[in-house]
């Protein structure tokens, strides 16, 4: 009774922070008309201050991740969530484009969200679940990841319309403190999981190197990193750019928060379903057609005329595959190499996620500062949502034991 009791706060806990830290980041867009405009910034520059962020995050996941492995949950939220915190509060006070944008936005909600997101929660409710669970619990917390957009979308284009852009940020940066708080509540270290061998002592846990190197010997682990590459640079270019995109069609700013939302709700629900349908399912089939399914949205979308309609639809697609592939990689990486380094061993395939973040958040200001328009961004959109469905399906997902490169043997 007691274990259970462990693991539901564990979720619990791992949700609320997920909603709050994933939901914040995912209304960056919101800032990109009104903070632009104030502070004299161009579309390609905001871009890549969102870009900076993505970048930063996926840098610095493999390093908080173990770090994560080492002294547990709950000092790597509070130490990040700080930064995260902090890093809004700059972008609420700053005067100087550089310092709210690429520093507050960039770096510092970019170290922040990557103690504050998928790497170290989903290691923690991984190894506090029990086997034939951890797919749909995962599945469950990813799901929050967007669904505290219902909430902060909405909260925050009010907030800008009644009070301006700079109220909005600081009212963010105050519920990441609040988020901060709530951290404390997640416990210690949890137990490693009875299936899973016992984790060696500190002073004999291998470099990054040596898990470097077995993971990217493993051919089906590079082919999944690619894949997460061209995911993130979907989703990215989405998230920063779909407000804009809607004012040039001539729609109003509150369409794009309502699609932002309509993408928190529907994920919500297709993370946890693709949660239990990994368990049932091949993992990296699931991925593939998550990748092919996106990209005929995309295609849809822009073959058919924008209005609201046909915005709230694609949203509402988008969603329902959005954080669908966080429990499926996050299975592959459990199944390739155990739980023992998984925060590490997912940080560096989430890197490849963000570094294709980084790119398509950037692209996309690029192409619209260039052209006047997003429809070169949208065709990259498909012809890498394209290249991600090949990758993925013939992906080879054998185990493949970590003990021959010093590392615990796969669970």
């Amino acid at each position: 009774m007691a274990a259970g009791l462990g693991t539901r706060r564990v979720v619990v806990v791992a949700a609320a922070v997920m909603a709050v830290s994933m939901g914040l980041r995912q209304c960056f867009g919101l800032f990109l008309g009104p903070a632009g405009a104030e502070l004299g910034v161009s579309t390609a520059a905001f871009g890549f201050a969102v870009a900076v962020h993505n970048l930063v995050w996926g840098l610095a996941q493999p390093f908080v991740g173990a770090l994560g492995d080492r002294f547990g949950p709950r000092p790597v939220l509070l130490g990040c969530g700080g930064l995260y915190a902090l890093g809004l509060g700059l972008l609420a006070t700053s005067t100087v484009p550089w310092i709210g944008l690429d520093l507050g936005v960039g770096v510092l909600t970019g170290l922040g969200i990557a103690g504050t997101g998928f790497g170290v929660l989903l290691g923690a409710v991984s190894r506090a679940a029990p086997p034939e669970r951890r797919g749909a619990l995962i599945g469950l917390v990813s799901g929050a990841g967007s669904a505290g957009i219902l909430v902060l979308a909405p909260l925050g284009q009010g907030l800008i319309d009644s009070f301006g852009w700079r109220t909005a940020a600081t009212a963010f940066a105050a519920t990441c403190l609040g988020m901060t708080g709530l951290s404390v509540l997640i416990g210690g270290r949890p137990a490693e999981p009875a299936s899973a061998p016992a984790a060696r002592a500190p002073d004999a846990a291998p470099g990054l190197g040596t898990i470097l190197r077995a993971a990217l010997s493993h051919p089906g682990f590079l082919a999944m990193t690619a894949a997460f590459f061209a995911c993130g640079f979907q989703l990215m270019f989405i998230t920063t750019h779909l407000p804009r995109f809607l004012g040039l069609c001539g729609l109003a700013p509150s369409v794009g928060a309502h699609a932002l939302g309509v993408i928190g709700l529907c994920n919500a629900f297709g993370s946890y379903a693709f949660g239990l349908l990994g368990q049932r399912w091949s993992p990296r089939r699931l991925l593939a057609g998550i990748y092919a399914v996106r990209t005929a949205a995309i295609v849809g979308y822009l073959a058919a005329p924008v209005s609201e309609a046909s915005t709230l639809v694609f949203a509402a697609v988008m969603g329902a595959t959005w954080l669908g592939v966080v429990p499926l990689v996050s299975s592959l990486v459990g199944r390739l190499f155990g739980l023992a380094r998984f925060n590490m061993l997912f940080g560096v395939v989430f890197l490849g996620h963000q570094l294709g973040g980084f790119a398509g958040a950037w692209m996309g200001g690029i192409v619209f500062d260039v052209t006047g328009s997003y429809d070169a961004a949208w065709y990259a959109l498909v012809a890498v949502g394209l290249a991600a469905t090949v990758l993925q399906w013939p992906m080879d997902d054998r185990p493949r034991p970590l003990h021959v490169a010093g590392l615990p043997a796969a669970a």
